[in-house]
């Protein structure tokens, strides 16, 4: 764990001033470079020392067995793993016949720095050798944001104190020994070299190695090219065998001499073309690097994040950790879906290896949210990746004697790969959590083509699966019953009421949109009957609701279930989940994450002000935050109830997650959905963003550590920028034609901004907060006195 502040407080910058060997992994995570199809963790140049290696292309996958003491009907038979893909990152130096290593001989100067407004990752190193001979190395990295397959190095190095012989070896290397990633020796077996050699070449200037999986079949070619400039003298040598390739560069430098590699990368992978096809197009791609230069890549890198922050960024005034973290945040949100392009934005992105590059849930329900309205282009993209996986979830649909559309609850290309049931085979709600993420899109967007070619499908499947597994009882009411909602320890209950909530507006959503596109629906076989059975099914959901405590149970009946004992509960024993049987867990009130808190933000409008208070208390004394997804949930509701101070501990949390370690698990990866919690916490939090008709709502006010908060928002094809000060709210259209106008509400009062008239209007004093809630006893966010700008 970073027991310490690891990075000086920057708003554009993530600086690592020393290296720290033994939370190598964290910043390698925290480091990593992606553009949504390529992937590379932040290790070393020289790839030694290192904590965790790593470099994926998105869905490039292996399959596993799946571990079961005893097998069940409809469980899955096969797992899918994210593949450490060959390597191209590596760059080895020699000075005097001594490697390059700071592990040895002594490290003057080490900094790293994560430019968020550049896109690259900049090393600059002063190194003293066993022998006494000094260098000074730089380098900067960059995965490309315009041109999809490129990854690209400088490495620039120069003598300090007298003249030396040096060697560069630039290097691919397939099947690198990795770390241990599973006790299951059938598992380690699948993922010990996993590539099999098909082809090797050697060109002028770099090679090109082609492998292929075992048993997914997948295909992949990477290829390296090299621009080399320093002394006159220098000899270049190219060499290529299955498992790695070297480009070797030998010269003399004299002090004041340097030699400069620019180091260029293409990948490319598909699970169905030849070996020439790929062949061709990695060196397609190489061409037009190199035709770009690297000083072309840089600025195209620049512009695309220019436009990038106009769009999407968020000032905070008063907590300069806060700001740092929520560009962090949205930096590495932006990798992870920017260039997926009909591929899955998984929980970790391609930062590292946890959850073995599963997408979940997680994706639709904190991610989307925060790209529909920064970069909606990219959930177009991951949305029609459900959609391309639509045949599956009907396969599954089937396999539980259902209709319509079962989504997997864990998966990479598609099919169910959770080997814990309770989640994987009940955990429906993934269904309602996509389907709102289709709503959103096309409310925020006015996207009626995709609509048509893709969400209408979504919907219509998604709502079949509500109707196929709900049930009316005598009394005409709607059930959902064993079904798992997002709190993991209360699993396989009747009437989730998140999960019903949700599957309520999946319902109307659909019927809608079939009234939309008639013609679409009817190919879809869609009547008048089946949508008025979808409304029915939504207007007689059962919501669960205890008189006697004035509070909803998340799932019926959960108001009465054993208390959990939380003060005999040591903090050595969290996460529940490694320290008591789930059974314990099951039947007793205690919440990994916000699950009935959650309701209440994405289905705000179907609580009253008084419940929404009432039931945030109720669960805060209950909620143990063993999930990363939690803080910034219960920030957006904190907020909403009017305890403010404590939304802002919350909102730490989330923003601090990946930069403070603070659930000792970075060096697995970001957390993606947290990261994009950040955003949330800030904009449906103390902007108090809400997006359940199609006009925007707003109910902004600040908690006493932040002065200012500003975001911006993509709506319809025009640019909305909120300005939030402690008294007032100001808003404004930005980028737009004069004539464009907005319809939003301000705490209830409808307002119409145009780019000629900001309005500006006061934000009201809270009326009544109540008592400020109380939580398990251990388990209360920590409150950050945020260090003041002079």
């Amino acid at each position: 764990m970073i027991r310490e502040r690891a990075y000086p407080v920057e708003p554009w910058h993530v600086r690592e001033t020393r290296l720290d060997l033994d939370v190598l992994a964290q910043s390698e995570s925290v480091f990593a470079l992606s553009n949504g199809h390529i992937g590379l963790r932040g290790n070393l140049d020289e790839g030694e020392p290192h904590g965790l290696p790593g470099t994926y292309l998105n869905s490039f996958y292996e399959l596993r067995p799946l571990p079961y003491a005893e097998a069940g009907y409809g469980f899955p038979e096969s797992g899918q793993t994210l593949v450490n893909v060959t390597n191209g990152k590596p760059i080895r130096l020699l000075v005097d016949d001594e490697p390059f290593d700071v592990r040895y001989g002594e490290l003057l100067h080490h900094e790293r720095v994560l430019d968020l407004r550049a896109g690259t990752l900049q090393r600059s190193v002063e190194w003293r050798s066993p022998a006494g001979r000094t260098v000074r190395i730089c380098s900067t990295r960059l995965v490309s944001f315009t041109q999809r397959s490129i990854a690209a190095i400088e490495y620039r190095v120069e003598p300090v104190d007298g003249p030396m012989r040096l060697i560069v070896q630039s290097e691919l290397v397939a099947n690198e020994q990795l770390p241990t990633q599973s006790r299951d020796p059938r598992v380690a077996a699948v993922l010990e070299s996993p590539l099999q050699a098909e082809e090797r070449l050697v060109n002028s200037d770099g090679a090109l190695l082609v492998h292929r999986t075992k048993a997914s079949g997948l295909r992949l070619a990477v290829s390296m090219s090299h621009e080399v400039h320093g002394p006159e003298r220098k000899v270049v040598g190219n060499e290529a065998y299955e498992d790695w390739a070297r480009t070797t560069v030998t010269c003399v430098l004299k002090p004041g001499e340097r030699l400069r590699v620019v180091k260029y990368v293409a990948y490319g992978w598909s699970s169905r073309r030849s070996r020439p096809g790929l062949r061709d197009q990695v060196a397609a791609a190489l061409a037009g690097a190199r035709f770009s230069g690297w000083d072309g890549l840089c600025a195209e890198q620049r512009g695309y994040l220019d436009t990038f922050w106009n769009d999407s960024d968020v000032q905070v005034e008063g907590d300069p950790e806060v700001q740092q973290a929520v560009r962090f945040g949205l930096f590495h949100v932006l990798q992870a879906g920017a260039r997926a392009e009909l591929r899955p934005i998984a929980a970790k992105g391609l930062t590292g290896p946890g959850y073995d590059g599963h997408a979940f849930w997680d994706t639709e329900t904190f991610v989307l949210p925060v790209l529909t309205y920064t970069l909606p282009s990219a959930v177009a993209s991951a949305l029609r990746w459900r959609h391309s996986t639509l045949h599956l979830a009907q396969e599954r649909a089937r396999t539980l004697g259902l209709q319509g559309a079962a989504f997997p609850w864990r998966t990479i290309r598609g099919q169910e790969t959770s080997a814990y049931w309770p989640a994987g085979t009940a955990g429906f709600h993934i269904a309602a959590d996509i389907a709102d993420a289709v709503r959103r899109y096309v409310q925020a967007t006015g996207d009626e083509q995709f609509e048509r070619e893709a969400g209408l499908e979504l919907l219509v499947e998604t709502a079949r699966l509500w109707r196929s597994l709900g049930h009316h009882d005598r009394h005409g009411k709607f059930h959902l019953d064993g079904v798992t909602g997002p709190d993991e320890y209360t699993a396989v209950k009747n009437d989730n009421v998140y999960t019903n909530l949700m599957a309520q507006r999946n319902l109307l959503a659909a019927a809608e949109a079939v009234a939309r596109h008639a013609e679409q629906a009817y190919r879809l076989g869609v009547d008048d009957e089946e949508t008025a059975a979808w409304r029915d099914a939504a207007n007689d959901m059962h919501v669960p609701y205890d008189p006697e405590l004035g509070v909803h149970p998340q799932v019926e009946g959960f108001t009465r279930f054993q208390e959990w004992d939380f003060a005999g509960t040591p903090p050595e024993q969290y996460p529940l989940l490694l320290n008591y049987p789930y059974f314990d867990l099951y039947r007793k009130q205690v919440i990994k994450q916000a699950d009935l808190v959650l309701a209440m933000h994405w289905r705000g409008d179907a609580f009253t002000d008084e419940e929404k208070a009432a039931n945030f208390a109720y669960y805060e004394r209950r909620t143990v935050r063993d999930s990363s997804l939690s803080a910034c949930t219960q920030a957006v509701l904190a907020a909403e109830v009017g305890h403010l101070e404590l939304a802002h501990d919350y909102l730490g949390e989330a923003a601090l997650m990946d930069l403070h370690d603070l659930n000792q698990n970075t060096r697995d990866g970001v957390h993606v959905a947290s990261l994009a919690g950040a955003w949330i916490a800030l904009v449906a939090g103390f902007g108090g963003l809400r997006d359940h008709t199609e006009t925007l709502s707003f109910t902004p006010r600040l908690p006493s550590r932040i002065d200012r908060l500003e975001f911006s928002l993509r709506w319809r094809g025009v640019h909305l920028r909120v300005d939030v000060r402690s008294d007032a709210a100001t808003y404004v259209l930005r980028d737009g034609d004069p004539d464009d106008v907005m319809e939003l509400l301000h705490h209830g009062e409808l307002l119409r901004v145009t780019c000629d008239n900001p309005v500006t209007r006061p934000v009201p004093p809270i009326e009544s907060s109540g008592p400020q809630p109380a939580q398990p006893a251990g388990r209360a966010p920590v409150r950050r006195t945020p260090e003041r700008e002079p």
